[in-house]
Parts: structure tokens; C-alpha cells; sequence
């Protein structure tokens, strides 16, 4: 705050008591009635909405068309926007709930893979929940310490840590973050953050991209942990490729040695508090990668009736793999798969690629992830298009009007984006929807 001045304390506090904007991301491959809303100026696909709805009412959000994501951690987009993205190994190191790691694995696409870790077993869940919604299957979500992450030394080729912060950017959006705020508690975080980030950095291979951020605004936490980095690392880390961040956007843009860094604070920009920084790798000509030796076998390569089964659900066969991990079936696209089977074998992973299901008799029962993948052939099983109080009904796991179905197997849509499944057995249908994401109460 000493470093705003009185004046623009004052004007922070008071953007501090206001109402905090409503944004989302929308999805790259899917429709989104927000499509033409008013940008996000440094995210191409980051929308401002006029009002906050009720999300939980609305059939898109569960169907992954948008994801509902506060605009200033948006500017992640920008930062990789002139970086090769498509294709790479990223590790978004702290990543629960997932709004960065959607967003990395919009950019990476189906030749790239992004780890998403996150410590606790619980934000891990609803981790692996989001990535499913989106449905790119390029994402392995794992439950690590940041210590475990780094056997993988030198193999990723962007590493981000949204670090755990003590939250002073979020006191608008979160009233509960101002009263579990401390002056000890800010200490605790940076110890914390400097851990995260020493572990971190083994993981970046030479000439790899480094993106640091918090939602807080001290100093000690920010421009603080990246001076620990350099005291360690510092003949290792160089600037990244120069971008635009042009006045207008309110951004407040700073340098630690070779990091470039980027303020947002909520009287300057339409968002809220965010601090971000960006440095490379040196590039020294070596590769140094070493990754953890095989502790156990999980993949079973699926067999050939096995394969033919599963291949007529996706829309290109030829580009995937298909494995069996116990008795449920995934698939990876070609160029993740080795990649995949390493990580399982070395350290905790508790989703990736696509859980297609379980086969019965020669016959997928589909997994509610295998409705929710892009690359789902849209002409394996019949499509059920439902009216929104219909879709909302499916999404309650309420009794449904079976002449809405055809017999067997369906995909259940709402305005073309699909639901999930359901089965219609003569005059009953069976919702297949997970009883841990229907709506209760609304």
C-alpha cells in the first residue's frame, strides 16, 4: 500500500469494497452464447459479462462451453501467446481447480500434454472434474508434492506455479481471505513459495519458459520469491521473448533481474488482484533429462476386438492408443501415450488422457468422460437434443419422458454440446450422469 501512495491507497480500497466483475473463457471447439460479449483485452478467448448468472441453472457451463474464470489470471493467454505452445510438455505445477490448466491445454492441443499436480487429494477431485469438462484429453492430473515432480528433471518445456498466497488480491471476490490474512501468515507463504519454486525450476528444460504468479499484491511473496529463485539459479535464468502490454490495460509492469513482471491491481484493471512473472531457461545446447525408472506396470495395451470396440467411439482412431488401467479403458493420442504410461509408473496420477469405460460382452458401457471428449464420433450412438428445462431435469437426475430417447445407448445434448449418456430400456431411461456432479437443491 506504501508504495501506491495515499491517493491510489484510497482508490484501491475503494475498488476493494465494490462489486467484483464476472468473466469467463470460452471454450475453443464449442458454441457459447457469450461468443460475443465484450473481450478481455488480453485473452482471445476471455468474455465480460454483464451480470453474474446463476452457472449452476445453466446447461453450457456443465457442458464445458466456457469456464468461469476471473479475468486478471486470464492474462496467462498473453504471456504464451508468442511462445510455440502446440505440441508441449507443460506442468502446471498448483493447478486445483483448473482455470490455468484449461487454458494451457486449449494452447498445448492434442500433441501437447499438460501435468496438472495438486498436493490435496480433495482439490485434486475437482481438478480432475474440470479437466474432464473441458474434454481435450490431453491432461494427466496428479496428487504430488513438488518434490516428487521433480525427478521429471529437465523434461518440461513450460513449467507455471499459481503458487498458494495468502490471497490479498482476492479480498473482493473472497470476504473470507481478509480475515484469515496475517502478517505471520504472508511469512509462512513465502517459505512455502521458495520451496515450490527450487522444485520447480529442475523440472524446466534448458531454454524452457518459466511463468511465476500469485493473487497477492506484497512484495515478499512476489518480486520476493523470484530474488530467492535468482540467489540460487540466477546465471541460469535469462529474459523471455519480449510481448505488447500496452498502457491502456491498467497493468503495472515491472523487472526482477531478467524477470519481467505484471501487476494487476483492482482499481487499474477489470479484474482482480494478480502478480505474474515470466524468465527463461538458458539455453546451453544440453538436454540433461532424466525421469524415474518404472516402479510398476499399469497400462494393458488393449487387445485387437478390444481396439475395434473402442475405435468406432472416437472420431480419429488412427491418431490414438488404447489401454486398460484395472478394468476401465482410456485412450491417448499417439503422441502423449509413452509420456502418460511413464508418469503412471513413477508417480500418483488419478486421471488423463479419456476414460472410455468398461466393454461387457464385446459392447462399451461409456464412461461419462467419453461424452464430454471433442473427438467423440458423434455417430456411434443416437443424440438426444433436449430442451434447457429437459437438459436441467437430466442434469437433476430426474425421471425423464423416455419418447425424448431412442432404444439403447444415447448422447444427451443441449444446443449441440453434450451432457452425458443415458440409456433407454423400452419405456425407462437410466440417467448416466455421475451422482457427484448433478444439481441438488436448485
Amino acid at each position: 500500500m506504501a508504495e501506491l501512495g495515499p491517493e491510489e491507497g484510497r482508490a484501491l480500497c475503494e475498488a476493494l469494497e465494490g462489486p467484483a466483475p464476472t468473466s469467463v473463457r470460452l471454450h475453443p471447439q464449442r458454441p457459447c452464447r457469450w461468443s460475443g460479449a465484450e473481450a478481455v483485452p488480453w485473452s482471445p478467448a476471455g468474455r465480460y459479462l454483464t451480470e453474474r448468472p446463476s452457472f449452476t441453472l445453466d446447461p453450457a457451463f456443465h457442458a464445458g462451453a466456457y469456464y468461469v474464470q476471473e479475468a486478471s489470471s486470464q492474462f496467462l493467454a498473453h504471456v504464451l501467446a508468442g511462445e510455440e505452445v502446440a505440441g508441449k510438455r507443460i506442468l502446471d505445477l498448483c493447478a486445483a481447480p483448473g482455470g490455468k490448466t484449461t487454458l494451457y491445454a486449449s494452447l498445448a492441443g492434442s500433441d501437447g500434454l499438460v501435468v496438472a499436480n495438486e498436493v490435496n487429494r480433495q482439490r485434486a477431485a475437482v481438478l480432475a472434474d474440470n479437466v474432464r469438462k473441458w474434454g481435450l484429453g490431453n491432461v494427466a492430473v496428479t496428487v504430488n508434492e513438488p518434490a516428487q515432480i521433480a525427478v521429471l528433471e529437465g523434461w518440461f518445456d513450460i513449467v507455471a506455479v499459481d503458487a498458494p498466497c495468502s490471497g490479498e488480491g482476492m479480498f473482493r471476490k473472497i470476504p473470507e481471505a481478509r480475515d484469515e490474512w496475517s502478517e505471520n501468515n504472508v511469512k509462512i507463504c513465502a517459505v512455502r513459495q521458495a520451496e515450490i519454486l527450487r522444485e520447480a525450476w529442475k523440472t524446466l528444460r534448458p531454454g524452457g519458459l518459466l511463468i511465476y504468479s500469485t493473487c497477492t499484491f506484497n512484495r515478499l511473496e512476489n518480486e520476493g520469491s523470484l530474488e530467492g529463485l535468482l540467489a540460487e539459479a540466477g546465471e541460469e535464468i535469462v529474459e523471455s521473448t519480449a510481448f505488447d502490454c500496452p498502457p491502456a490495460w491498467g497493468v503495472v509492469c515491472g523487472r526482477v533481474g531478467p524477470f519481467r513482471t505484471f501487476r494487476f491491481y483492482p482499481h487499474r484493471t477489470r479484474g482482480e488482484g494478480f502478480f505474474a512473472a515470466v524468465a527463461r531457461k538458458v539455453s546451453d545446447g544440453g538436454s540433461r533429462v532424466r525421469v524415474p525408472k518404472s516402479r510398476r506396470t499399469i497400462f494393458a495395451p488393449a487387445g485387437r476386438r478390444e481396439c475395434a470396440e473402442l475405435s468406432r467411439w472416437v472420431a480419429e482412431p488412427e491418431r490414438m492408443r488404447f489401454a486398460a488401467v484395472a478394468d476401465v479403458y482410456y485412450a491417448y493420442y499417439e503422441s502423449q501415450y509413452e509420456a502418460v504410461k511413464m508418469l503412471a509408473e513413477s508417480l500418483r496420477v488419478i486421471a488423463s488422457g479419456v476414460a472410455m469405460g468398461q466393454i461387457f460382452k464385446e459392447r462399451l458401457k461409456p464412461d461419462h468422460a467419453l461424452a464430454m471428449f471433442c473427438g467423440l464420433d458423434r455417430g456411434a450412438v443416437p443424440v438426444a437434443e433436449l430442451s434447457e428445462e429437459e437438459a436441467l431435469r437430466f442434469l437433476r437426475k430426474q425421471e425423464a419422458e423416455a419418447a425424448a430417447f431412442a432404444e439403447g445407448m444415447n448422447l444427451v445434448t443441449h444446443g449441440g454440446a453434450a451432457l452425458g449418456f443415458a440409456k433407454r430400456i423400452q419405456n425407462r431411461v437410466n440417467n448416466m450422469y455421475p451422482n457427484s456432479l448433478r444439481i441438488f437443491n436448485l
